[in-house]
């Protein structure tokens, strides 16, 4: 019998939301991004299929697969801080980063030196190994115990990145690459707060804001002024804080009934939700969702979730392999979308909501009717290629 899914409120405590994440103020980051060698707003793909059969008006997924060739988004976040670290390293005008001002040889034979550290389960790492190449610096990458070789070697495949398999969780590990920072020198690059350490992690949540920006523009563009329902995945909850203080600023402070979906043997936030406080899930919890394995919440994007969120899920594995399915093998017209393990929950999680009888009672609270304009972010494609082939292959179960 599959395991079941578990979804709650969130629990609003009325606090302000961070100005850092509004519009007006990362439309530098959107230029700076723009900026960037092979630029391109990822493709906003609609599956009308699909959502006649699963019974709302529209489905979106935004296709981050296809970010500067890295199979993931994380390069949004690792390429902004990183920028600002540099900035301020030059002492430049942060507000107006530029890269061609960044690469010219005098600032290169500044930079060479420069070593980032960071810790990862995969595609943040490997945005950060493409972001130092980009500025001519380097990189050292931590991961955690139970890590796929290939996604360690796709990480060393760029600029020789010494890339180390510890044995150690996600979080310890972010504390090891923090401890090497300050003993060797290293400029750590992290994307969840550490006490004294808020700047860099800020500014990957502000650089996530990109990936949001286009989204809404691409559905300006068919008409669609705001949608209904967003799903929104989370580890730490950068990404999901970027994108929802985002949207709670784009429509000032009413953003689309957003649920926060996570791993079921690691949802720090769902937990921390029920709580009232931030809890820390510890030792080495399982889940195929390695982009999503993180036990401890970012203290920085927290409250913007725990305020904004509508509803908190805690998925198991299964609801994540639903959702590849579904994107690889599409409804009569609608294109293919590979999505990987940690890419593909939120799409699961509407797929059961919808389709799983036993889920009409969480269908009917998070409003998923016929009025339903639902939109998706898929972070990342198959950064595991034989795992994601041996995970679609199966035949979809509930659709």
């Amino acid at each position: 019998m599959q395991s079941p899914i578990s979804i709650i409120p969130g629990q609003s405590q009325g606090q302000p939301i961070t100005p850092a994440l509004a519009p007006d103020s990362v439309a530098a980051v959107l230029r700076f991004h723009q900026s960037l060698p092979d630029y391109q707003p990822t493709p906003l793909v609609a599956l009308p299929e699909l959502a006649q059969k699963l019974g709302v008006t529209a489905v979106f997924v935004k296709d981050e697969s296809r970010r500067f060739g890295l199979n993931a988004f994380k390069s949004l976040g690792a390429s902004y801080a990183m920028a600002t670290v540099i900035a301020d390293y030059l002492h430049l005008d942060a507000g107006h980063l530029n890269y061609r001002d960044l690469i010219t040889p005098a600032v290169r034979q500044k930079l060479k030196d420069l070593v980032f550290i960071t810790a990862t389960d995969g595609n943040h790492g490997k945005g950060v190994a493409w972001a130092a190449a980009l500025f001519g610096c380097r990189a050292m990458v931590l991961m955690p115990r139970g890590t796929q070789p290939c996604r360690a070697e796709a990480i060393r495949a760029i600029n020789a990145t010494r890339v180390e398999i510890t044995d150690l969780n996600y979080d310890d590990a972010v504390r090891r690459a923090a401890k090497l920072a300050t003993e060797n020198g290293y400029l750590l690059i992290q994307d969840t707060a550490l006490a004294g350490y808020t700047a860099i992690p800020n500014a990957i949540t502000r650089g996530y804001t990109t990936m949001a920006a286009e989204a809404l523009a691409q559905l300006g563009d068919l008409g669609i002024a705001k949608p209904s329902h967003v799903f929104l995945q989370a580890g730490v909850g950068s990404m999901a804080g970027g994108v929802l203080g985002y949207l709670a600023h784009y429509y000032n402070h009413k953003p689309p009934l957003t649920t926060i979906v996570e791993p079921d043997t690691v949802a720090c936030l769902y937990h921390s939700v029920a709580s009232g406080q931030p809890v820390a899930i510890g030792g080495h919890p399982e889940t195929i969702m390695a982009g999503l394995n993180c036990g401890e919440p970012n203290p920085q994007t927290w409250p913007i979730l725990r305020d904004y969120a509508s509803f908190f899920a805690r998925c198991p594995d299964w609801v994540t392999v639903l959702g590849m399915q579904t994107l690889a093998q599409p409804e009569a017209a609608d294109p293919v979308v590979i999505s990987g393990e940690s890419g593909a929950v939120g799409l699961g999680l509407l797929v059961a909501l919808c389709r799983d009888q036993r889920l009409t009672d969480l269908k009917a609270r998070l409003k998923l009717d016929r009025k339903a304009t639902v939109l998706l972010f898929s972070t990342e494609g198959d950064t595991d290629p034989e795992g994601y082939a041996a995970l679609v292959s199966p035949p979809r179960g509930i659709v």
